[in-house]
């Protein structure tokens, strides 16, 4: 049985082709579902953080489902070809314009592992660390960009049908991004994390540059925020100089026939040194 009711009032192929991200895009169910079990299968700790993963990422394996019944139930009576004459209808032309072939020719008619594109999901969308807090963090941006295309999605469509469905997954997007944020506090009520991840090499780091903003850019406004005030301020660096030489790379190996001058290096490498010269007297 389906977690909640896919069920179009009516055949929509060209909205089944948008509908494909949130089965395969990058933040869709299809990566969502896997993050959560790599993750649940990697943690180290059982218990509770391990069984709120594996409870989620069983609850997104039924997302998927839904969505690729409906897509499937959105695609109903969608053309199998597509002749001259029948593109000569403008209607049937839209239709079959906005159709990807590859449901009807991969798929049977059907939903695929792929995006809105027909770019096909990749397991590199994944975030498993195996560290609690870096995955918490991703997963609650995961379910933010999760919610933010099912929105966009959501006000691309009148079916009845379609926006009940997505009524609920909006609302379970909600929760999943409030489970995995009280998840991380709970982890540093724990004393199992810091809110920085790992917690781990503080005394190891460079302890000038752990708590200044590099002011880079043309935008002025980047120190009147409130993370340059405040007792925990971090500091803003308005004028920043480079701490290292020219980024030269090495003279190449003439078997790979890179492009090289040793005059012009030479004559590059000695500006590149006074100006490091000039930076460290400024």
């Amino acid at each position: 049985m389906l977690q909640f009711e896919a069920k179009p009032e009516r055949p929509d192929p060209v909205y089944a082709h948008k509908l494909q991200e949130l089965i395969g895009g990058a933040y869709g169910e299809m990566t969502v579902t896997m993050q959560y079990l790599f993750q649940g299968w990697n943690c180290r700790i059982e218990g509770k953080y391990k069984d709120l993963i594996m409870d989620t990422a069983t609850e997104e394996i039924g997302h998927v489902e839904m969505l690729a019944t409906m897509v499937a139930r959105l695609l109903e009576g969608a053309p199998a070809t597509a002749t001259a004459e029948a593109v000569k209808d403008p209607v049937m032309a839209a239709v079959i314009g906005g159709m990807d072939p590859q449901q009807a020719i991969v798929a049977g008619g059907g939903a695929l592992p792929a995006d809105s594109n027909g770019y096909p999901w990749n397991g590199k969308f994944i975030v498993a660390s195996g560290n609690l807090l870096a995955d918490f963090r991703a997963n609650a941006a995961a379910e933010a960009q999760g919610r933010l295309q099912t929105a966009r999605l959501y006000n691309m469509t009148d079916d009845p049908g379609v926006k009940e469905m997505l009524k609920f997954n909006l609302a379970r997007d909600t929760v999943h991004q409030k489970q995995w944020l009280r998840a991380i506090e709970e982890l540093e009520a724990d004393g199992l994390e810091t809110d920085v991840a790992p917690s781990a090499l503080f005394d190891e780091e460079n302890q000038e540059h752990n708590h200044t903003i590099w002011h880079l850019s043309d935008g002025p406004d980047g120190n009147k925020g409130g993370w340059s005030t405040g007792e925990d301020r971090l500091d803003y660096l308005m004028d920043p100089k480079p701490l290292g030489g020219p980024g030269t790379a090495p003279k190449p190996d003439p078997a790979l026939y890179g492009t090289y001058s040793a005059t012009q290096d030479t004559v590059g490498v000695v500006k590149g040194k006074a100006q490091e010269v000039k930076n460290k007297l400024s």
